[in-house]
């Protein structure tokens, strides 16, 4: 796993959009923020994700379900 904004920006955005808690949770209240600086393509997909951006959504993905 290696540093790039746009890896981190896009795994983060579809890591909190798949595993947040619901509207009351933190990570939805995350999600929500995020989507204030963040738009994404519509293309954006896990598929879509570079392979440093599968690591860093993986990663994402177990930090958020583990309560960060």
């Amino acid at each position: 796993m290696y540093f790039d904004r746009f890896d981190i920006a896009e795994a983060w955005y579809l890591a909190l959009c798949d595993c947040h808690g619901g509207q009351s949770s933190p990570s939805y209240a995350r999600l929500s923020r995020m989507s204030s600086y963040f738009k994404p393509s519509p293309l954006l997909s896990i598929e879509s994700l570079t392979d440093n951006g599968r690591e860093i959504y993986d990663a994402a993905c177990k930090r958020i379900l583990a309560g960060m």
